[in-house]
């Protein structure tokens, strides 16, 4: 397989990191010559992951998005989700003829309130047998400093998604496969909102008790919201069998890829989003914030396309709902956390 990756930030930078690692030679996409050709010189990303190392015998890297994506035969899509479509401008149908598509994005294209498999579907004609998610739990960071860490593929194509994961499994990554491609990227989307509203309560300086039935409560949550989609084995503990392919257990919201996510996303100091939460329950506005990470934090943007996503299927998400009107409707941190310590049982 032929992969290129379009993103040069710290996932899409972890993410080549791994290929390369398997000694695979990538076409890379990233935005600024200047960023290639220190990448060229150097070795590393100037601005994301500096500490990763690259192998440039392994790199072709090109400001030409279709350039990439026309030497490629899967395309790992990992840029932040508000900035998916300007960096898929200009491209055509054709463009994406027998490609597999990797979505690296945790989030929802903002200005659409939709998945990028249906935007690329729509805007493309890609259908979804030819599009995979990638999902942790897993930070950046870690797979930098090549701690162990778990990624999920997951495609409608179970088949296609083990041998696209075969070339991600490293000494430092074991990987995952399952089919739940629409749960697994919804979950992906919530989790990020329910880790805002975990750094907004340390920022509060609610302690761990609290803490703990908070998150209790947002996996909860996030099975009732995924159950109006038909998600299913999302009850603890419940398995239907194996997966004929990898011999494991079915996925439930309580496997790594639901939980896990969930639980390294609320907890972990690499956390984009409980940083940017943290500050808010300080008292930092949103752009105050936005200006002092200099980073993109997805559960924002999420936040407001979960609620108005929401209003159509009327899920019990209070969380959720309360961390958008936090963020998007003026209300006050210690306000909206009044009415979350109302709804947690």
């Amino acid at each position: 397989m032929k992969f290129g990756i379009i993103g040069s930030g710290s996932w899409a930078t972890a993410l080549a990191k791994i290929l390369t690692d398997k000694k695979h030679f990538i076409r890379w996409w990233i935005r600024d010559e200047s960023s290639i050709r220190h990448i060229k010189e150097r070795g590393h990303n100037p601005r994301y992951l500096s500490s990763a190392g690259f192998d440039v015998s392994l790199l072709s890297m090109s400001s030409d998005v279709k350039d990439v994506i026309n030497s490629s035969d899967v395309v790992v899509v990992a840029v932040p989700s508000a900035y998916a479509e300007a960096s898929l401008q200009g491209l055509v149908p054709g463009d994406w003829k027998g490609k597999k598509v990797i979505s690296a994005i945790k989030g929802l294209l903002p200005d659409k309130n939709i998945l990028l498999n249906y935007y690329l579907e729509q805007q493309f004609e890609i259908p979804l047998e030819n599009y995979f998610a990638v999902l942790g739990p897993c930070h950046a960071e870690e797979v930098a400093a090549e701690k162990l860490s778990y990624l999920t593929f997951s495609g409608t194509d179970i088949r296609t998604a083990s041998e696209i994961s075969s070339h991600f499994a490293t000494g430092y990554i074991n990987t995952i496969v399952n089919h739940d491609i629409l749960g697994v990227q919804y979950a992906a989307v919530l989790k990020n909102i329910y880790a805002l509203g975990a750094g907004m309560a340390h920022g509060l300086e609610y302690g761990d008790n609290f803490l703990s039935v908070y998150i209790a409560n947002a996996a909860d949550e996030m099975a009732g919201f995924l159950k109006k989609f038909g998600v299913k084995h999302i009850t603890v503990g419940e398995h239907e069998g194996e997966d004929p392919v990898t011999h494991r257990k079915t996925p439930n919201y309580a496997a790594s890829v639901y939980l896990g996510d969930l639980l390294v996303t609320c907890y972990s100091l690499y956390s984009r989003n409980r940083t940017f939460g943290n500050m808010i329950g300080k008292g930092y506005s949103v752009k105050a914030a936005q200006l002092e990470m200099n980073m993109v934090a997805e559960g924002y943007n999420a936040s407001r396309c979960i609620y108005e996503i929401n209003r159509k299927i009327e899920a019990a998400i209070p969380i959720a709902e309360t961390v958008y009107k936090i963020l998007w409707q003026d209300v006050k941190p210690l306000k909206g956390f009044k009415r979350i310590e109302q709804a947690l049982v």
